[in-house]
């Protein structure tokens, strides 16, 4: 036993092969710069035409979420003003009060309230000519309040169709910029004399695959910003519709009543 121990400590350590020695340290340096990876750097390193690509997807979320915080506010003003609205016209208030208080105020009228004033406007300015019949003035009334609404929901819907189109077209024009980035990365790996691995290809390629990323972030916010400000829009509509025929039957009642 104690020969062996002899023996074994007396024999020498052959040192490694410098091929295997390169091999370790380059994989170590490639190590190094993995656990450094930093988007900026890619974004920074990356082709003309990937770094273009980046910039107009950078712009469309930049509008998409200015579009959609200013829509944020405006859908919820709308239902909140239709909400104490209904409320005030369903208490029992005289139709001509209520009128009135909708145009002493000094500010500018929206959703139901302006669809109401329209309407009663018109069916006053109709019912005050001799000779016109109550079907005249309903139909007077009626053609006020869908032009109304039509207005209401027009400024509602506004700049949608912009939000739509970047959650559309953001994922294809992020593999825009992942095509060109792999382009170029292959053109320049085939122009190179020396013999190229896969810390030569990784760069490229995760610049790349960072622009198809970019897309998808800027498109999700914005297709689901859009599905649910779009049902938003439609629900109002809805009311819109109800009220105004809820409030053609009370015209309709006051106009047999008038003759």
């Amino acid at each position: 036993m104690t020969s062996s121990l002899i023996a074994l400590l007396a024999t020498t350590v052959e040192a490694l092969p410098e091929e295997a020695v390169q091999a370790v340290t380059q994989g170590a340096a490639a190590a190094g710069e993995a656990a450094s990876f930093n988007l900026w750097d890619l974004v920074i390193k990356a082709s003309l035409p990937v770094q273009f690509i980046m910039a107009l997807l950078v712009i469309a979320s930049i509008t998409s979420w200015i579009i959609i915080f200013r829509k944020w506010k405006v859908i919820r003003r709308a239902r909140s003003e239709a909400d104490h609205f209904e409320e005030r016209f369903w208490s029992g208030a005289e139709l001509s009060k209520l009128y009135a208080g909708t145009t002493e105020r000094n500010r500018a009228m929206g959703g139901l309230e302006a669809i109401f004033e329209a309407g009663f406007r018109e069916f006053n300015r109709i019912r005050q000519r001799r000779g016109v019949d109550a079907r005249a003035q309903l139909e007077g009334a009626q053609r006020a309040m869908r032009a109304t609404g039509s207005r209401e929901l027009d400024g509602l819907e506004h700049n949608l169709e912009l939000l739509a189109n970047i959650g559309s077209t953001s994922p294809y024009i992020g593999l825009v910029g992942t095509v060109f980035g792999i382009m170029v990365t292959m053109h320049s790996l085939v122009s190179a004399s020396k013999q190229v691995g896969i810390a030569d290809v990784a760069p490229g390629i995760s610049e790349a695959l960072l622009a198809t990323a970019m897309g998808l972030f800027v498109a999700i916010p914005a297709v689901w910003a859009y599905n649910r400000f779009a049902t938003g829009v439609e629900r109002l509509a809805v009311r819109y519709d109800a009220f105004s025929e809820e409030f053609s039957s009370i015209l309709q009642r006051q106009a047999h009543l008038d003759e």
